[in-house]
């Protein structure tokens, strides 16, 4: 009997894995499964998909589902199916109407870019190892030997390269879409989806991590501009076109931190900061295993005195820092999402500026920052509620148990098992417009809007 119970299992766990109970299980899950409205009010519109959803991303006019084993599209018209693929991944570049979707087989090479809203090809690679996917373009790496790759950029729905480099291998970490590359992690909430808010802008400086060194790379102008070997008690990521190298050392039974922020292009020392934690390394050891949290130009730190701060990557300066007690739970080049200290309160502050609103939250409740909106996710009772993260103006707020799958410029997509359902934003001001280089222009003396970030790095004149 034990032997036939293990063949069984063995056989439910390869079923699983291949695919092969697939049908099966989405039966199961069809007997079990309700259609009542996911919220309250009604969303508007809701649908049942033919399996769990393992990400979502609105690309324009549609939403791209990524199953396990296919990719489909959805218009956000009314979540009628537009088209599907047979795809292990599927990732999104370009925004609004230059959005693509780019899909590809796990251990397979090469990659195809179809029509977020037709399905149709229009353009297929079949040597690239690993693609990254931005809001303003596409790079991919292709290796014709062990030590011996390019990595090249794309308009996302061009067809000729707007520019190629060579790379000394990439590694066995570099393959599929968007693998881990040397600079911050985004911060995270538990029933919003780590990729909610889609792609974001390509950094002005890449770091690659090949063979134990580090190859920076400028995005603009398509050339290696350095090549860094970190020390066994250092870190190294790029971050708002700088090059951080972050020591903790062990000593006194403690681990002392520093930074030291570096021009990409020239190595010169910008800025350095002795005493802030970047959280690279945990469990009480000194070991660096870790990028820091941030967004786009932006890093979390925590000072000696414990409370968190934002960090400008750019030029080092503190655009903010917490109460005592207080925690941040999201942010980006133009703000910061903070839980008070007593758990009960959201308030968002202008980086480098002053708070922006408040609003009651219940402790428990799930919180991320995204371009369009802040995104609360309430339980007990359990409520969805987007507000513009400028105003504070309510964008959304309905009744729901589901999770939040992908937010757009008008509406953000919810989950719950197979269902999903549009909500849609409104009222409060409208949408709130997503800044095209990234950031608040709050630098006095320039009023370019597209110059970006707090800091005002790609600044013409800088």
């Amino acid at each position: 009997m034990k032997c036939w119970a293990a063949f069984v299992a063995v056989l439910l766990v390869v079923g699983y894995f291949t695919g092969v109970l697939d049908p099966l299980l989405d039966k199961v899950g069809a007997m079990v499964s309700t259609s009542s409205s996911m919220t309250t009010p009604a969303p508007v519109w809701q649908q049942r998909l033919g399996g769990t959803p393992r990400s979502g991303t609105i690309a324009g006019g549609a939403v791209i589902i990524e199953h396990r084993t296919l990719v489909e599209s959805r218009g956000l018209g009314s979540g009628a199916q537009l088209w599907e693929h047979k795809a292990d991944w599927a990732a999104v570049a370009g925004e609004g109407n230059n959005a693509v979707v780019v899909t590809g087989k796990l251990l397979v090479k090469g990659y195809e870019v179809v029509d977020p809203m037709t399905g149709s090809l229009r353009r297929k690679d079949t040597e690239a190892r690993a693609v990254w996917t931005y809001r303003n373009g596409l790079l991919d790496v292709r290796c014709h030997g062990p030590e011996d790759c390019t990595l090249t950029a794309w308009d996302p729905r061009g067809s000729t390269p707007l520019w190629s480099v060579e790379i000394p291998g990439i590694g066995f970490v570099l393959f599929a879409d968007n693998p881990d590359i040397l600079g911050t992690q985004p911060m995270t909430a538990r029933r919003i989806d780590d990729n909610a808010a889609g792609p974001d802008l390509m950094p002005p400086m890449l770091g690659l991590p090949i063979d134990n060194r580090v190859f920076i790379v400028d995005t603009a102008a398509g050339q290696v501009v350095r090549e860094l070997e970190p020390e066994r008690d250092e870190r190294v990521v790029v971050v708002g076109g700088r090059v951080l190298r972050i020591k903790a050392v062990s000593a006194d039974g403690t681990c002392y931190f520093s930074v030291v922020a570096s021009d990409a292009a020239t190595g010169g020392e910008v800025w350095r900061n002795a005493g802030i934690n970047l959280r690279t390394a945990k469990d009480g050891g000194c070991a660096q295993r870790d990028d820091p949290a941030g967004g786009r130009n932006v890093v979390v730190g925590v000072a000696a005195d414990a409370r968190e701060l934002v960090i400008d990557a750019y030029d080092g300066r503190i655009l903010f820092t917490s109460a005592p007690g207080e925690h941040l739970l999201g942010v980006d080049d133009r703000y910061a999402v903070v839980r008070t200290a007593d758990g009960g309160v959201v308030r968002t502050v202008e980086l480098g500026g002053k708070g922006r609103w408040q609003r009651p939250a219940a402790p428990r409740s799930s919180v991320a920052l995204t371009p369009p909106a802040v995104v609360v996710v309430d339980e007990k009772p359990d409520r969805i509620i987007a507000v513009n993260p400028g105003t504070g103006a309510e964008l959304v707020n309905v009744r729901s148990d589901a999770d939040v799958l992908a937010v757009g410029p008008a509406g953000m997509i919810i989950v719950s098992g197979r269902d999903l359902a549009y909500l849609l934003f409104q009222g409060g001001g409208g949408v709130p417009a997503v800044p095209p280089a990234g950031g608040n222009s709050g630098n006095p003396g320039n009023d370019d809007d597209n110059c970006g970030g707090p800091k005002q790095e790609v600044c013409k004149g800088n």
